[in-house]
């Protein structure tokens, strides 16, 4: 089992910025990827960022430029750099964590971005 526990968001106005974290622990062993979703309400969870061990990125083209995702892994932790915050960007943000094939979740932080 591999727990993930998020923090880091808040409420901030557009323009702003937030760092999110997410710790992992337990089974971390073999831990192939780890990456950023987000829903909004009424719509579909999205990804928003990824790493994988060999610290490969990719990023939704909304976020593109304006979010950075990075992981520190003597401390286990993956954090997500986030600028120039939008309204569209306002939504629960959850940390992923991808085991082979299992996919494991935290319990998601909410970012709320203000006009």
């Amino acid at each position: 089992q591999v727990q993930l526990v998020e923090s880091g968001g808040g409420l901030v106005q557009a323009g702003g910025s937030l760092r999110l974290s997410c710790a992992a622990s337990g089974s971390i062993f073999a831990i192939n990827r780890m990456g950023w979703h987000r829903q909004a309400p009424g719509k579909q969870r999205e990804l928003v960022a990824a790493i994988t061990s060999g610290g490969s990125t990719n990023y939704a083209d909304s976020v593109k430029g304006r979010f950075t995702i990075s992981r520190d892994n003597a401390k286990n932790t993956m954090y997500l750099q986030m600028n120039s915050l939008k309204p569209e960007d306002t939504a629960v943000y959850y940390c992923n964590a991808r085991k082979v094939v299992v996919d494991y979740w935290g319990q998601g932080t909410q970012v709320t971005v203000s006009s």
